[in-house]
């Protein structure tokens, strides 16, 4: 079973930046897709980029241009890198297995608070 723990969120101001990482528990990590998810409050949770086992990345259009997702496979981890954040961005991030739907169970998440 594959444990994902999601670090990196916070409190930050709109345009600014954070780089959230996940980390993976097991070796085969570097034969995995990825996903970021993210749930604001009220919402269901979206993917917003995902990041296949060979590097072929994918964005939700509502982040393209300003979220970046990159992966070291020694490290088992996953990042995301958020620049010019906007209000609408405060949400509970989440990582995941899987290119096409997440495969795991959900972890606590990381929550990203973008104040205006």
């Amino acid at each position: 079973q594959v444990q994902l723990v999601e670090s990196g969120g916070g409190l930050v101001q709109a345009g600014g930046s954070l780089r959230l990482s996940c980390a993976a528990s097991r070796s085969i990590f570097s034969n995995l897709a990825m996903g970021w998810y993210r749930q604001a409050p009220g919402k269901q949770r979206v993917l917003v980029a995902r990041i296949s086992n060979s590097g072929v990345t994918d964005y939700a259009d509502s982040v393209k241009g300003r979220f970046t997702v990159s992966r070291d496979n020694a490290k088992k981890l996953v990042y995301l890198q958020m620049n010019s954040l906007k209000p609408e961005d405060t949400a509970v991030y989440y990582c995941n297995t899987g290119w096409s739907a997440p495969a795991r169970p959900w972890g606590q998440g990381t929550p990203v608070t973008v104040s205006s």
